[in-house]
């Protein structure tokens, strides 16, 4: 009998209460919500599961949870990094956008059903590749029995995806979470996830920022928000720009530097540094972003270690995104793609295949290819962007960056459209100005808490100014001193770009609550 699924009674009052709240008045409910005592982690996690339990997912990624949820991760971690009251920004900002897709006409009425595990039967196993040894030798029976339902589950899991079947690899996946750790659960979204990135860039990013979603919330929601991703899978994913793009090129050039054969260090270590910078800025300074499959892959034949090269990729992604005068306030997925790659592989039972897969297809997406029309910034990249400006003082230095950012022209990306943006030439000097905080060693938290405020401003990206942020700072945490530089620079592109359009209704309202 059909069953709406539903959460223990003070999970479900507040999830109702997103669900539920009038739109025109979700801001200020919110924020009294927090004020009365509830946590901002509840209120995320309420709001969380609201948008996958009450929204259907469009036929393309803007719309039901997908944004919602990959933000999760950002908002988190941007709550933690201000202070006070304002650390409800984000938290609100998730609120009111989960309330805003439940009370859609164009993503709902809709009610996740509760639905109960299924394990395939010893006929789905040669559904799914497995290895040709005997994966039985040496278990006792009842371990026997295990594996086998582990891969008779996976090879019907696998099987529902192809066939679009999205109910019946629901049931399978959720018996898959009940036997899988955590990183093993991830690795059977990641085949399809990477095959399709070329298509999509969200095909790859929806079910990692859940699987980081759910490190944030708690995995007991696994089982709610994994569904999502999973149904996200189990369709017929379209492309969004025609490219020349094939990921048979990608698996061709795993064979062709025998890279699963070869033993590939895990760890990087000093000694790569060299290493590390040539791949960065060969993959950074390309005009052909398709290529940068096989410099990596060359790399990586060559003894460069996983690790290393998700550096490489980061340091690379990052002069991309800053020599391009693209100016799509989403423009995001260099860093946030980059970032996801970079958990992947931190995580002990994906599998090298995957964590190869992934890195090769870090310039694929075709949002991150839209960009590489307009590489036409390269002197952003060059010492001499700063020897204009006068010195100033770190305090000085913060406040010329916030008003080059806040004094930003206007935008009108409804009528222009976000993909055909170009930036004006005055986000130039909040780059110039960020290089220059960057060269004389100033404070990096200094820095980040600033531009982080401004990034809870926007709500017209659904999320992308967050996400963008925050991938940003992860990366800059994550890489050598010596290319930090780049990622500290970006940041304050990122927030130039999203001030173009001045769409900051949520952020103005959630504001005059707290000053008040």
């Amino acid at each position: 009998m059909f069953k709406v699924v539903e959460f223990r009674s003070d999970v479900e009052e507040l999830v109702r209460f997103v669900e539920e709240t009038d739109p025109a008045d979700i801001v200020a409910k919110a924020y009294q919500k927090l004020k009365a005592g509830s946590t901002r982690q509840e209120l995320l996690t309420a709001s969380t599961l609201a948008v996958v339990r009450s929204t259907e997912l469009p036929p393309q990624h803007h719309g039901g949870p997908v944004h919602p949820v990959c933000g999760v991760h950002a908002v988190q971690n941007v709550s933690e990094r201000l202070s006070g009251d304002l650390s409800f920004l984000p938290v609100i900002q998730h609120a009111a956008l989960c309330n805003n897709h439940v009370h859609s006409i164009q993503m709902g009425p809709y009610l996740m059903p509760a639905i109960e595990p299924m394990a395939g039967t010893p006929g789905d196993i040669g559904s799914f590749h497995i290895s040709d040894t005997d994966l039985t030798e040496g278990m006792t029976a009842e371990q026997r029995r295990a594996s086998t339902g582990i891969e008779a589950t996976k090879g019907a899991f696998h099987k529902s995806l192809r066939a679009m079947q999205a109910p019946a690899a629901e049931h399978y996946y959720l018996w898959l979470l009940e036997h899988l750790s955590h990183s093993a659960a991830i690795d059977q979204l990641l085949p399809l996830a990477i095959a399709r990135n070329g298509l999509d860039d969200h095909n790859f990013l929806f079910p990692v920022y859940t699987a980081r979603a759910l490190d944030c919330i708690g995995w007991e929601w696994a089982e709610v928000l994994m569904r999502a991703a999973v149904r996200f899978q189990a369709r017929r994913a379209p492309r969004l720009i025609r490219n020349d793009y094939d990921f048979a090129d990608i698996q061709a050039l795993i064979k062709e530097y025998r890279l699963l054969d070869i033993d590939i260090p895990e760890r990087t270590s000093a000694a790569e540094s060299d290493q590390i910078s040539r791949l960065a800025w060969a993959m950074g300074t390309s005009k052909q972003y398709l290529r940068n499959s096989e410099v990596m892959a060359a790399a990586l034949a060559a003894g460069l270690s996983l690790e290393g090269a998700g550096e490489a990729l980061s340091i690379g992604a990052a002069a991309a995104y800053v020599s391009t005068s693209y100016g799509n306030p989403m423009d995001s997925h260099l860093h946030t793609g980059t970032n996801n790659r970079r958990y992947l592989l931190r995580q002990p039972a994906v599998s090298l295949e995957n964590k190869l897969l992934g890195l090769l297809t870090g310039f694929t997406g075709p949002e991150v290819l839209l960009a590489e029309r307009l590489l036409n910034w390269e002197d952003t990249l060059s010492s001499d962007a700063t020897k204009s400006l006068p010195d100033r003082s770190q305090e000085q230095l913060l406040d010329a960056i916030t008003e080059s950012i806040e004094g930003q022209p206007w935008l009108d990306w409804r009528k222009i459209g976000v993909a055909q943006t170009v930036a004006p030439d005055s986000v130039k000097e909040t780059v110039a100005l960020a290089r220059l905080y960057a060269d004389k060693g100033y404070d990096a938290k200094l820095y980040f808490d600033r531009l982080a405020e401004i990034a809870c401003r926007d709500d017209f990206t659904e999320m992308h100014a967050l996400k963008h942020f925050q991938a940003i700072v992860d990366e800059y945490y994550s890489t050598g001193s010596a290319h930090q530089w780049l990622h500290l620079v970006a940041a304050a592109k990122s927030a130039a770009i999203v001030h173009l359009g001045r769409e900051h209704r949520i952020y103005e309202e959630a504001k005059t609550l707290i000053a008040a």
